[in-house]
């Protein structure tokens, strides 16, 4: 076979570094672009914010300032200089797009979307909350500050620091009286000391601290009730003794052993729901993430508007003074220098408005399919998938998955991630369709109005559904009722 040249024309996408940041852009979470944005900023003196506060750290450079990086650049050897022309040259022939045109191309991002991998988080269940908070001292400083504003001698000073060492993050001791003696360098000590201390530092606060489990925390916290309190001594008798019949909720056996009518049970209960199962947590506060909505979602008119948030996202201009420094600089490495940053930031504004218009268009698709949730609630949630979506806006499943993945919506009944607008479907009695969402929400309002003393079975709850037409099998009631976290009919049961 003899070699021939064959001219064939053909079609391809390219994924352009405009693509890719956009791409990377649309990722992003509220918190994660701001990061990008500032850090976007610090480097490109061509780049800036309309709030004055964000240009603080480029405030404080002048044009020689800026200009002046290059010069540093040029002060290098014949090589590294032939090397760096090099690089722009290079860098000149992957820009295609000029100045002018912007971020011009052929193809749209969207059709990228499907080559870069999404994001994967797990689906906002929660209620309409933002997250906030702030972390503390952990319980053993508590306890020390304590410790060192309280007298003992030496040898229950050292005692009283093993046991504060040997304290989890719940308040409790995870160490024996035994393992105390042998952690302290201490001759002669005997258990009987060590148990003396402890009963001390189980009354610092917070009350019960140190103990070894959670008998000894509740019954720790009842005797420092005043003697004359109703039920007090009742209540030690049950949990010193009926601690398992109480964890089970067997009022029953409870009733017949302790020979108590159920009203005085009922007022025992009431005073041990008072005490603290997790002493430590008083003191201890668990660090979370803020949440801050990307759209917001409003009624004007009777008609339901989205709105993008602006305090998620600063607006970005381009530096005008720096900008013309291209056509007025007459050192050729000053111009590439200015040009190439310009074009740097024209693509990162151009990425930011995409990754806006993405998010604004897949929020109205979904308020517009969902305008029953926001009238009524969950229960009236429509089925939808990201398909769905998908085809109504016309772009790529993973674009929407990726848009969706930790972007918050604040509406009125509360901020939700936009995934936890998306459901599978249920078939109904009557033909149609019903989302799992919408069932969730009907077994958490049927938990909450049931009876404490005779709480709904699974299967009770599945009889429920089915006379209002949705058929739904026990054990998918089962997996809904875990996903909310509803612990199942026996441990729901109670007398108060």
């Amino acid at each position: 076979m003899r070699p021939s040249l064959q001219l064939k024309m053909g079609q391809q996408l390219t994924m352009t570094p405009q693509l890719q940041q956009a791409i990377r852009l649309l990722q992003l979470s509220s918190l994660e672009l701001h990061q990008e944005i500032q850090e976007a900023l610090d480097s490109n003196p061509l780049l800036d914010a309309e709030d004055e506060s964000l240009n603080h750290e480029k405030s404080e450079q002048s044009i020689e300032d800026v200009l002046g990086e290059t010069e540093g650049q040029n002060k290098t050897t014949d090589d590294d200089t032939d090397w760096a022309q090099e690089e722009i040259n290079t860098t000149e022939a992957l820009q295609t797009e000029t100045i002018s045109e912007e971020m011009s191309t052929d193809t749209t991002w969207d059709d990228y979307m499907s080559a870069a991998p999404a994001s994967s988080g797990p689906a906002y269940e929660g209620e309409d909350t933002v997250y906030q908070g702030e972390t503390t001292d952990n319980i053993q400083d508590h306890l020390r500050w304590q410790l060192n504003l309280s007298t003992f001698t030496e040898q229950d000073l050292a005692i009283a620091t093993a046991i504060i060492d040997g304290v989890d993050e719940k308040g409790f001791l995870r160490l024996t009286a035994e393992d105390i003696v042998e952690a302290i360098d201490i001759e002669d000590v005997e258990i009987e000391e060590v148990e003396a201390v402890l009963k001390r530092i189980q009354l610092f606060d917070p009350v019960g601290v140190a103990c070894r489990g959670l008998q000894e925390c509740l019954s720790v916290q009842l005797k420092q009730f005043s003697n004359d309190t109703p039920w007090k001594f009742e209540a030690i008798d049950v949990i010193d003794n009926y601690i398992d019949l109480l964890a089970n909720r067997d009022y029953r056996t409870l009733l017949r052993k302790t020979k108590l009518k159920e009203p005085d049970l009922k007022d025992i209960l009431e005073l041990i729901q008072q005490l603290n199962p997790n002493p430590a947590s008083v003191v201890i506060k668990d660090e979370i993430d803020y949440v801050i909505p990307d759209v917001t979602v409003v009624k004007k008119k009777g008609r339901w508007l989205v709105e993008l948030n602006p305090n998620s996202m600063p607006k970005l201009k381009i530096n005008e003074q720096y900008a013309s420094l291209s056509k007025t600089s007459k050192n050729t490495s000053d111009t590439q220098f200015v040009r190439s940053h310009l074009q740097e930031a024209k693509w990162f504004i151009k990425s930011l408005e995409s990754r806006n218009d993405t998010l604004l268009k897949v929020s109205n698709c979904i308020v517009q399919q969902q305008q029953g949730f926001f009238e009524y609630g969950p229960e009236a949630m429509k089925p939808m998938v990201l398909n769905d979506v998908a085809e109504m806006v016309d772009m790529h499943e993973s674009t929407i998955s990726r848009v969706t993945t930790q972007k918050y919506m604040h509406t009125p009944r509360g901020i939700f991630e936009l995934k936890y607008f998306f459901s599978s479907h249920v078939s109904t009695e009557n033909g149609g369709e019903c989302s799992s969402t919408a069932i969730r929400a009907l077994i958490r309002k049927l938990v909450a109005a049931e009876n404490q003393a005779k709480p709904l079975s699974d299967s009770k709850i599945a009889e429920i559904l089915a006379d209002q037409g949705i058929q739904v099998a026990r054990r998918t009631i089962a997996k809904y009722r875990e996903s909310l976290n509803i612990p199942p009919s026996n441990q729901r049961k109670r007398l108060v």
